[in-house]
């Protein structure tokens, strides 16, 4: 098969949606490299994402603007002038990876596909302008009207993908993501050791990284460590790039005099995050929504003790081991963090299980429901 893939994210993206797209494209080149396949996208100005697209194997070619126009105005490229190139390439199948297809798609011979990885901008329209409110719905409803295929990330966005874009069911599938495969593997005592030294984790940690923002509860995190900072020995860690929110979290910290004991991370190397998931005794996502959440799966792949959010797609990602709290409550998350700090038996027994649930979403078994998806509709 001929397969092409929307790679702006991919290529332009470090987390989120880059992760995603990166560990999709990743896992078809390691389990079905059989097909040729095609990545549409702007030339990346990242030296580091330039080198991973590098690493793939020959099946895959990079196909980015050509001319002073397309050049000079990508977004331009990426939604009016892609569906020449898709004809070009004679694809069999054509796969938006973040929410979009462009201008156009339905007039080519192909299998159209775009994934839906949530709709933060309806359900919590507070953190959006009006003007990316309106953008981002015209995208996602043309995507998923001119689609053959929707796929959604879980079964929490379908069901939010029927209810506010009015999508048929039997047109949406669920195919999970997975997350990079250097978190499936035990790191050795001398690189935990190494990156232990480099960050300076000297004392027992409670891990979070996300993004900062809102939706996130970075603040709600260092709130409820707060109230506990004085009965436990773990200092809290924290990873995430932010803007005006993330000054917030900042202006706490310091007002609460948690300088010593609550750190915030800045230009943490991608090949260590692993380490320090594994470093880590607990980790805390009391995000108050998610498409998926990633970092679910990445602590439980890393044999971390996880708690998060009730409801929504967290006990989809987090399983039946992990510890689900109120994210509005600040006394509720503080109390399943001493709970659980307090008892060894139950860490290793969170971790155990939590491996074991976590291998559903091993890249070799959805990149397997991906292809049999692609297949079971040309």
């Amino acid at each position: 098969m001929k397969i092409g893939f929307d790679a702006k994210r991919a290529l332009h993206n470090f987390r989120g949606l880059g992760n995603y797209s990166r560990t999709l494209i990743k896992s078809l080149d390691e389990y079905y490299n059989d097909n040729e396949y095609y990545l549409f996208s702007p030339q990346s100005k990242s030296s580091e994402l330039i080198k991973w697209s590098e690493g793939l194997s020959s099946n895959f070619s990079t196909i980015s603007p050509e001319g002073f126009l397309a050049k000079s105005f990508p977004s331009i490229w990426r939604s009016f002038l892609l569906k020449s190139e898709i004809n070009k390439c004679h694809l069999d199948v054509y796969h938006g990876l973040s929410h979009e297809l462009p201008l156009g798609i339905e007039d080519t011979n192909t299998l159209k596909v775009v994934t839906i990885h949530d709709l933060l901008y309806l359900k919590f329209p507070q953190f959006f302008s009006y003007i990316d409110r309106q953008t981002y719905h015209r995208k996602f409803s043309y995507s998923c009207k001119k689609s053959d295929i929707v796929v959604a990330i879980c079964e929490q966005t379908k069901s939010d993908i029927v209810k506010y874009l009015k999508v048929p069911e039997e047109k949406i599938h669920v195919v999970y993501q997975s997350c990079s495969p250097d978190f499936y593997y035990d790191k050795s005592t001398e690189e935990l050791s190494r990156v232990q030294m480099k960050y300076n984790l000297a004392r027992p940690f409670i891990f979070h990284i996300a993004t900062m923002e809102e939706n996130k509860n970075t603040l709600g995190i260092v709130k409820a460590f707060h109230a506990i900072h004085k009965n436990i020995e773990e200092d809290l860690i924290l990873i995430g790039r932010g803007k005006k929110y993330k000054q917030e979290v900042i202006k706490y910290i310091q007002e609460k005099e948690l300088n010593d004991r609550v750190k915030i991370l800045d230009n943490v190397e991608d090949k260590d995050i692993p380490s320090i998931y594994q470093l880590a005794k607990l980790f805390v996502f009391p995000s108050f929504y998610e498409g998926f959440g990633i970092p679910i799966i990445e602590a439980l792949f890393s044999k971390t003790p996880v708690i998060t959010s009730q409801g929504g797609c967290f006990p989809e990602s987090g399983g039946p081991s992990s510890r689900y709290i109120d994210p509005y409550s600040t006394k509720d998350l503080s109390n399943a963090i001493v709970d659980i700090l307090k008892d060894e038996a139950l860490q290793k027994e969170m971790a155990q299980k939590g491996h074991e649930f976590v291998q559903k979403f091993h890249w070799r078994n959805t990149s397997n429901d991906l292809m049999n998806l692609y297949l079971t509709h040309l």
